[in-house]
């Protein structure tokens, strides 16, 4: 009986721990008032953040990471894309910012772009190359043995769905087909996963008339959508499962996806406070070892978004995704598997 309760004892412990190296954050820099990189380094080693999403190779922190142990996603940012449409930008731009650095420093994934959508905004003349510099990439990974660490990929984000409800429906919209059909088949072939930012604060904000709070904070007492055999209790799980849909109608059925962005801001806009941050963060923490309906019982590699308020970003609720402030006090508290950071939900300016 002993023998069987400390086996229990140890599975527990091994399933709370899955869970919160489920969890990594992302590390922005627009700000003026940031800490060091080495400092920042050593903040996510005591708060044991396993996990770092920085959004270009900058040097400072890729020289604070050296033997720190923890695992990097690596931004490729946008501005970077045309030139490594070319293959030898692309080598040197990997023997620069990853060999260099490699093992000291554990790249985990390189994102190849962020957010490029081909029909709108800003980012559509940059759509044409982000195959081609993730090709490259690949390639240049692979030249350098280093193929089987370190996987190459892009960050979408949902505008790219044309349906999302119910999350059995999800499809992306005919527009961007042309674009993401054919990554999506390179991400088959390479067996990487897609990386999405997903937040359902936008979503709740932009449908608040129709969407719960709760639904949105996992704080629902119950299913809130019921999609055939498929009960959804938040809209997390409702927003991924929807895109997991999505991404099999564009035959990537054994695609993983890597939730590269999710947080909630603390003020500047509707639903904004500590309170409701502490609350969506905490809970999605909890929440992802366990998977969603569609894929019940399968962790989900999720990065929260950010480790500091930053006072450079607009709009304004832009600047207020921390979880620290840029003195490096805790915001409110979060666990990630070891001690609890903060002791206190006061905020310490």
């Amino acid at each position: 009986m002993a023998a069987r309760l400390y086996l229990f004892v140890l599975f527990m412990a091994g399933s709370q721990l899955t869970g919160a190296q489920s969890v990594g954050v992302c590390y922005g820099m627009m700000g003026n008032n940031l800490p060091k990189a080495t400092e920042v380094v050593e903040l996510y080693k005591s708060n044991n953040i396993t996990r770092m999403r920085i959004y270009d190779p900058n040097q400072a922190a890729l020289q604070a990471l050296k033997s720190s142990g923890i695992e990097v996603l690596l931004g490729v940012p946008n501005s970077d894309l045309q030139a490594l449409a070319s293959s030898s930008n692309a080598n040197s731009w990997v023997q620069k910012n990853v060999k260099s650095f490699w093992p000291d420093v554990k790249f985990r994934y390189i994102s190849v772009g962020n957010e490029v959508s081909p029909n709108t905004g800003a980012t559509s003349n940059l759509a044409q190359f982000v195959l081609p510099a993730m090709r490259n990439i690949h390639n240049a990974i692979s030249s350098a043995g280093l193929n089987d660490h370190i996987k190459v990929s892009t960050v979408i984000d949902l505008s790219l769905l044309g349906n999302s409800f119910p999350p059995s429906q999800g499809a992306f919209r005919g527009d961007i087909r042309g674009y993401l059909d054919p990554i999506i088949d390179f991400l088959v072939e390479t067996k990487a996963p897609l990386l999405a930012n997903i937040y359902p604060y936008f979503s709740y904000v932009g449908n608040s008339g129709e969407l719960s709070l709760k639904y949105a904070l996992f704080t629902a007492p119950g299913v809130v959508v019921q999609d055939g055999q498929k009960g959804y209790r938040n809209l997390f799980d409702a927003m991924l499962d929807a895109l997991y849909s999505a991404v099999e109608k564009a035959s990537g059925a054994q695609l993983q996806i890597v939730v590269s962005e999710s947080g909630w801001p603390s003020e500047g806009g509707t639903k904004t406070s500590i309170d409701n941050a502490k609350t969506y963060s905490s809970n999605l923490i909890r929440h992802v070892k366990g998977g969603t309906p569609k894929k019940l019982g399968k962790a989900i590699e999720t990065y929260l978004f950010a480790m500091f308020d930053e006072n450079q970003k607009q709009p304004e609720l832009e600047k207020h995704f921390g979880l620290f402030y840029p003195n490096q006090k805790p915001k409110y508290p979060l666990s990630f598997g070891g001690e609890t950071i903060g002791d206190d939900s006061t905020p310490k300016i």
